[in-house]
């Protein structure tokens, strides 16, 4: 019995072993890819602020504007386009986000999902998704993203929708990751910006006008810094999850050394006690 419990031992800890090969395989490529994602979104991220506080600025500058892009509309429909992962293993990830999406939006309102992982997750719990197919995360282009969410904006236009908005995950830092909204249209003056020590500037043809052509240019990059900001926070939270994973792998083998060694000690005095008894015996 000792000799099977020492096998069986012997066969888990291998199998552990094997496990943490690929978990520490998985949390470097991770970590890689994190630090290459990360810097791709921080350079896109200035560009999409810098879109943001000219509008802004034009905005501030012009209290009076009129926009169709500043005003709600009557409908409280909402447009969401989601980001999601196309894999699994990274830890609560995709997890929050289905959890946002339930305790906030309405299944009846219209979704563009943006991932692969979760879309049979969302048809089944009845969400009304635009994409009648699941769009890869990791292929995803500019143009492609580009169309789902002008397709939300001319729903705002024609009033069948009132809000066009993001759920993604915000990159905080290498260790923490969380589900937010940002909401694309009607769009919201930072208040910030609202001061009088602007220097005075014309616009041609006209502040409604440029605001008109800028706003949905602005709305779409920030999309895709949005989208930049999900797939570091995947990485990072893979990252930690195959950290984890290997930290546990290398706890449990540990434990299984500590029962093995324990299993072959009792088999080592079972076989002296056995001869020492034989012994007396003769």
């Amino acid at each position: 019995m000792a000799g099977q419990s020492r096998q069986a031992l012997r066969t888990r800890i291998k199998s552990v072993q094997s496990t943490r090969k690929i978990t520490k395989a998985m949390e470097m490529i991770a970590n890689a890819k994190l630090f290459r994602q990360r810097a791709r979104m921080e350079a896109n991220r200035e560009y999409a602020q810098r879109l943001q506080d000219t509008v802004n600025e034009i905005a501030a500058t012009n209290p009076g504007v009129e926009s169709r892009y500043l005003v709600k509309n009557s409908s409280d429909r909402k447009m969401t386009v989601i980001f999601c992962s196309d894999l699994g293993l990274c830890g609560g990830y995709n997890a929050n986000i289905i959890r946002e999406a339930k305790e906030h939006l309405n299944p009846t309102d219209p979704v563009f999902l943006v991932g692969t992982s979760l879309y049979s997750q969302f048809v089944e719990a009845g969400f009304n998704l635009l994409n009648s197919e699941p769009v890869s995360s990791d292929q995803l282009s500019f143009q492609k993203l580009k169309e789902a969410v002008m397709s939300g904006i001319e729903m705002y236009q024609n009033n069948e929708v009132g809000t066009v908005q993001i759920l993604y995950t915000k990159f905080v830092n290498t260790m923490s990751f969380r589900p937010e909204f940002d909401i694309l249209v009607p769009f919201t003056l930072d208040e910030t910006q609202k001061r009088n020590d602007h220097v005075e500037t014309l616009f041609e043809p006209g502040p409604e006008e440029i605001l008109d052509h800028l706003i949905p240019m602005m709305v779409t990059n920030v999309a895709y810094s949005n989208w930049m900001e999900s797939t570091t926070s995947e990485q990072g939270s893979r990252r930690v999850a195959m950290k984890t994973a290997s930290d546990n792998a290398d706890d449990l083998v540990s434990t299984l050394q500590l029962e093995y060694n324990k299993a072959r000690q009792a088999s080592i005095t079972q076989e002296i006690t056995e001869i020492v008894s034989g012994s007396n015996a003769v």
